[in-house]
């Protein structure tokens, strides 16, 4: 590749990577200026939570329309719509005199990041050499692990010091910022295919299909499974996910080729993405429950905790997808499945006696072994599809794991529901043993790391067996 033309490829990546981290600081901030926001607005906590709900399943929603885009845009293009639509939104919701104005900029600011996570990745495997395609993943992870996970510190200090609105106002500059280095460094090109025309049927299928799923699982967290709220999204979601798939197999351009399942590889890279990212994702929220519920911690202990892995993540990610380019994505996936599975097995015994040290330990460890794991499993999964089917089966794997994700916070969550039920009860697992008391109240916990666990173990294994 020219020199001009490495310059142009690694100016986008950079741009994409830093839209698409302010986009997921976006989505994680706001849970930890929730509080205020719903005192200023006048609504509930459950309606507030919208604002985070709502983020996920738009961005989850927007990801297949990706490969549509890529093909109708030039690059210069797809970027500034991107970023077009995070500006907007970053204003709406500084400007926004009532809650559902502020909703709208959240679903803006979402559409803008489903539309760039997996043209980041696109660019990653596209314009850079094989050799090197590790190295832009581990960078891209940054964007994906580390901007997400100090989301919440930021969001609260800002918060604190400021006000919430604050927070918008530094997005919206930091996208003014982006948009000016865009123009100035990513020159105009021609679309791959201008006249690219827009299946509309399949985007409604995918949307509404993957919004129910998403839907659903987010409903179990707040809904007993038994309620029309949690299964009747998922029913629907599911039967619309199958309509698509059965469209995309008949049709010539498809939306999203499902052509990407013939590579062994891939199928092998797509299921462990779905395990890493069920694994850990409902972790994030789970520990605070635990520190402030179970030890009588505070929030800012509760943040401690989830600091040092953060900060690991802003030099591993890109050190898992340098030495992934030296040695190969297996060694690397294997020590960061060992570490994921050697920090979530300890924690499943963690209790209101245990000492926090303990819990900000083997979180850590589990923290580095995700960071090891988000940018090497991604270009092995991917490096094995032609060229054309790359932005497919990008924007597959972000969809698909988005609603892997969704799934394992709701069932963490009902984990613990399901804990303190047990424990209100006084009851039993084996039904003829009284337990401690203590033991009880620690029992919801038990039950909710013990599923990343497991997740965690059954990732090593599919790991060992298949990466090679």
């Amino acid at each position: 590749m020219p020199a001009t033309d490495k310059r142009a490829a690694y100016s986008l990546f950079a741009l994409v990577v830093l839209t698409t981290a302010c986009g997921n600081l976006s989505q994680t901030a706001v849970n930890a200026m929730m509080m205020g926001i719903v005192a200023d607005m006048g609504v509930t906590v459950g309606l507030g939570q919208w604002l985070s709900t709502g983020y996920m399943l738009m961005l989850g929603v927007a990801v297949p329309a990706v490969t549509w885009i890529s093909k109708r845009f030039s690059a210069r293009q797809h970027v500034l719509l991107g970023m077009g639509l995070s500006l907007v939104g970053s204003l709406i919701c500084l400007a926004a005199p009532c809650f559902w104005v502020l909703l709208a900029g959240r679903v803006l600011q979402a559409v803008s990041t489903g539309i760039l996570l997996p043209f980041m990745t696109t660019i990653a495997m596209v314009s850079f050499p094989p050799g090197r395609q590790a190295t832009a993943m581990g960078i891209a992870g940054v964007a994906m692990g580390f901007a997400p996970n100090i989301g919440p510190t930021v969001g609260g200090a800002m918060a604190s010091a400021w006000g919430w609105r604050s927070f918008f106002v530094l997005l919206a500059g930091l996208t003014c910022l982006l948009v000016v280095c865009a123009l100035a460094l990513v020159k105009p090109s021609k679309p791959h295919d201008a006249a690219a025309r827009l299946d509309a049927v399949s985007l409604s299928l995918s949307t509404l299909g993957l919004g129910g799923v998403l839907l659903g699982f987010s409903n179990a967290s707040s809904f007993a499974l038994i309620s029309p709220y949690v299964w009747g999204p998922l029913v629907v979601g599911a039967a619309l996910c199958a309509a698509f798939v059965v469209r995309q197999k008949r049709l010539d351009n498809p939306l999203i080729d499902l052509g990407v399942f013939r590579s062994t590889r891939f199928n092998a890279g797509f299921a462990a993405q779905n395990l890493l990212f069920a694994s850990f994702m409902g972790v994030t929220l789970v520990v605070p429950l635990y520190v402030e519920g179970l030890c009588g911690g505070t929030a800012l202990q509760a943040g401690m905790v989830l600091l040092p892995g953060t900060v690991a993540a802003l030099v591993l990610n890109p050190l898992g997808g340098v030495l992934t380019d030296r040695i190969g994505a297996r060694r690397v996936c294997l020590v960061g499945g060992l570490m994921l599975s050697a920090g979530a097995v300890p924690m499943c015994f963690l209790d209101a006696a245990s000492p926090l040290w303990q819990a900000v330990v083997f979180q850590g460890v589990r923290a580095c072994g995700v960071s090891l794991l988000i940018g090497p499993l991604t270009q092995w999964s991917l490096a094995d599809l032609p060229r054309p089917l790359v932005p497919h089966g990008s924007s597959l794997s972000i969809a698909v794991r988005q609603a892997c994700a969704s799934f394992g916070t709701s069932a963490m969550v009902l984990a613990i529901s399901v804990g303190q039920g047990i424990a209100a009860r006084g009851g039993d697992l084996a039904g003829g043993l009284q337990a401690a008391p203590d033991a009880l109240a620690a029992l919801p916990y038990h039950l909710a790391f013990g599923f990343s666990a497991v997740l965690s173990l059954c990732l090593f294994a599919a790991i060992a067996w298949k990466v090679r």
